[in-house]
């Protein structure tokens, strides 16, 4: 039976606070106006987001979705015997069933999702709240403040296996990537695994057309975020006056998201104590989405701290899951 499912929060105050901290940053950096990506998922932006998974443009979903299927059973088969499952950015859960059926199988199992986003928590609790033997707590924190939460709550004997899936890792840039693994890897003792999700590079119409399909759906999710600013830190951001543009980034590997301003433009965002102004053309750069070739995995865990001890590729879009174990302390470079 599942047990029930608890939330540990920060209060709302706290979370405005920030969000309007990072918006005042974000908006006033120069030369490039930057939002956080991770504010794209409020409960609008989430339910959005589940629906780009299903665009037939956007294959990276669907493609892990394959993998995870299709390895589950061998992945856990790598695994120590008594772990408890933490996931950076869960969204809705979908995409872990898999693992979280195949441990269960196998013993009772403790799942952990972390997320900024409130409503993504309650929506997986509801995917995977039928699965037998496991319970459920979710942190509603930034990534590595969850993690640290969750590592110190272990018992003793216990390992960890933390999930990012989704290649959100690619909204990292290369060294920021690195940097944040090896963040990851110090809140771990050896042994402990990550299971590593990087969407791959391909030809670059595909890329584009994954992030700017023809319904319009990425683009409404792009909007969303200047819309959350209207809502939540009382901004005044004329929707209208903007459009969503994707461009692919060749000397990064990416793909960029940003919000370019149609018209000369001035707003406001009162709770941020912030007046921004746009030139027509000028862009915020809201996302970037890097891609990795899979031969290149190795080296990046071994300079976190982890061993890639095994690799899955699906070959149909170009998708790659990755199992990387902590190395002891004492063999981790710095």
């Amino acid at each position: 039976m599942t047990q029930p499912a608890l939330s540990l929060s920060h209060s709302p105050s706290d979370l405005r606070a920030a969000f309007a901290a990072d918006v005042r940053a974000g908006l006033t950096h120069a030369p490039q106006k930057e939002l956080p990506s991770k504010y794209l998922y409020d409960e609008v932006g989430s339910a959005l987001f589940e629906v780009i998974t299903v665009l037939p443009e956007y294959g990276v979903t669907r493609a892990e979705e394959r993998l995870l299927t299709k390895h589950a059973a061998e992945i856990v088969e790598h695994l120590p015997h008594d772990v408890t499952v933490a996931e950076l950015g869960s969204g809705s859960g979908r995409k872990t069933r898999r693992i979280l059926e195949a441990l269960c199988k196998k013993r009772p199992t403790s799942y952990c999702p972390i997320e900024i986003s409130r409503s993504a928590l309650q929506l997986c609790r509801r995917e995977l709240g039928d699965i037998e033997r496991i319970s459920i707590v979710g942190y509603e924190r930034d990534y590595l403040a969850g993690l640290a939460e969750v590592s110190k709550q272990r018992k003793d004997g216990e390992r960890l296996l933390v999930l990012f899936l989704g290649s959100t890792i690619g909204n990292f840039g290369r060294l920021a990537a690195t940097r944040f693994l090896r963040d990851i890897r110090n809140m771990l003792a050896p042994g402990d695994a990550l299971l590593l999700g990087t969407d791959l590079i391909k030809p670059t119409p595909k890329l584009i057309a994954a992030y700017d399909d023809a319904v319009g759906v990425t683009a409404s999710f792009n909007l969303n975020l200047l819309a959350r600013i209207n809502r939540e830190l009382d901004g005044d951001f004329p929707l209208d006056a903007f459009e969503h543009v994707a461009r692919f980034n060749p000397d990064a590997r990416s793909i960029e998201m940003h919000l370019r301003a149609k018209r000369d433009l001035t707003a406001h965002v009162r709770a941020a104590q912030l007046t921004v102004s746009l030139k027509a053309g000028e862009t915020i750069w809201t996302e970037s989405s890097h891609k990795y070739r899979a031969e290149e995995l190795p080296a990046i865990a071994d300079g976190a701290g982890f061993v890639c001890s095994h690799q899955w590729v699906e070959q149909e879009w170009g998708f790659a899951e990755s199992l990387l174990v902590a190395r002891p302390a004492s063999l981790t470079h710095t």
